[in-house]
């Protein structure tokens, strides 16, 4: 992941677990950055969600600070006092106003941020030396196995601009927004407005279409910074020369960002695809698809490499959507294995235990009565998921 003109990345040890290594993530952004963001739909969010969704509305930047170990969540006035004494630290150092400075923070819930090690972090952080990406990455993840980035390139006016993007997330994963937390710079200049528009849709084909367990965030975030400093001439619309290039490199990168979450998953030891397609609509089939993906008797049968097609049956009949048991047909990769309301005849389980014994799995569902399609990302449920979540707090 190349540096990205605008940004300077640093990481600090603010010591908010008993572990040895840098858990605060502080970014400067130059002066004019653009800003958007998609946030948790919680109704228990974050006070450093509810920050940034004030802020967003001014649409400009100077700063992001990435706190790991604690969420601050459900955290009263102390977890509220938190976010505005980082906020005041980080402009008081840049000489900016704290609307200006981006917070976000997971972890434990419940926990109040302390003061004194955020303050204290920042201040590390403030005369660390510039980082890569790399290390950033390392520094905002918790129960991540491996740091989580993507690059992409386009052509915009004539210039070629970058777009870098860090992510952490590997359980609470099934927004309905985006994914734990996810950061976004590009030296293209992007009006503010046009922005959130692109991020908007990159989200709702990437983040929100993964899950891991069926539970959402109250801290989930994707931020995307735009500085500027590529010298192009503002992106505000589609009518843009470039505008195109730079929406389909920036919903390529949240869709790499998103499965590598998936990849992720806790205790995860296969990579899932769930594939609709012939519903009402294209909201039904995402549901559907998400009914099936956050089935645990679906993710644990493929865990298991057992091609146990009645509950994907299961998970269709459940999601209250328009369904047709007798137009109905499931495929597992290639093969298709149930169609008109049975199995289909001389069925030969054969080449789908094989393609379960992979680590890519396909499930394909047509519904039959209509056009809509979805297609949505999870990961089986192992053992090694309870291990994790039995013991995360220990």
């Amino acid at each position: 992941m190349p540096p990205v003109a605008g940004t300077r990345p640093a990481v600090a040890k603010a010591h908010y677990k008993t572990w040895d290594r840098c858990d605060l993530t502080f970014v400067t952004l130059d002066e004019g950055t653009s800003v958007a963001g998609v946030l948790t739909n919680s109704k228990c969010p974050s006070p450093e969600v509810e920050w940034c969704r004030k802020t967003l509305t001014l649409g400009q930047a100077r700063a992001l600070v990435v706190n790991a170990g604690n969420s601050n969540a459900f955290t009263g006035s102390r977890g509220r006092a938190a976010v505005e004494a980082i906020a005041a630290r980080a402009a008081a150092h840049l000489g900016c106003q704290p609307s200006d400075i981006f917070v976000a923070s997971t972890g434990v819930i419940g926990v109040p941020l302390p003061i004194d090690k955020a303050e204290a972090g920042l201040d590390a952080a403030f005369a660390a030396p510039e980082c890569n990406w790399l290390a950033a990455a390392e520094a905002i993840g918790t129960t991540d196995t491996f740091p989580k980035g993507g690059v992409q390139q386009a052509v915009v006016d004539g210039r070629t601009v970058t777009l870098v993007g860090i992510i952490k997330g590997s359980g609470m994963i099934a927004p309905d927004m985006a994914t734990m937390l996810g950061f976004i710079f590009t030296d293209a200049a992007v009006e503010p407005g046009f922005l959130q528009q692109l991020l908007n849709k990159a989200n709702r084909r990437s983040f929100s279409c993964i899950t891991v367990d069926g539970d959402t965030s109250t801290s989930d975030t994707v931020l995307a910074f735009a500085t500027g400093k590529a010298g192009n001439t503002a992106l505000a619309s589609f009518d843009d020369p470039g505008a195109d290039a730079f929406a389909a490199a920036l919903e390529a990168l949240c869709l790499d960002l998103a499965q590598q979450v998936v990849r992720d998953g806790e205790g995860a030891s296969k990579f899932i695809e769930v594939q609709v397609t012939g519903a009402t609509t294209g909201g039904s089939a995402h549901r559907i698809a998400m009914s099936i993906a956050n089935s645990p008797l679906v993710k644990t049968a493929i865990a298991g490499e057992d091609a146990n097609w009645g509950r994907v049956v299961m998970a269709v009949g459940k999601a209250g959507e328009p369904a047709e048991r007798d137009l109905l047909s499931i495929r597992f990769g290639s093969t298709v294995v149930a169609t008109g309301g049975c199995a289909v005849e001389g069925y030969d389980e054969a080449p789908v235990a094989a393609h379960l014994k992979g680590q890519t799995i396909e499930i394909g569902v047509d519904l039959g009565v209509g056009t809509g399609r979805a297609t949505v990302w999870t990961c089986d449920l192992t053992h090694g998921y309870i291990s994790i979540n039995a013991d995360y707090r220990s």
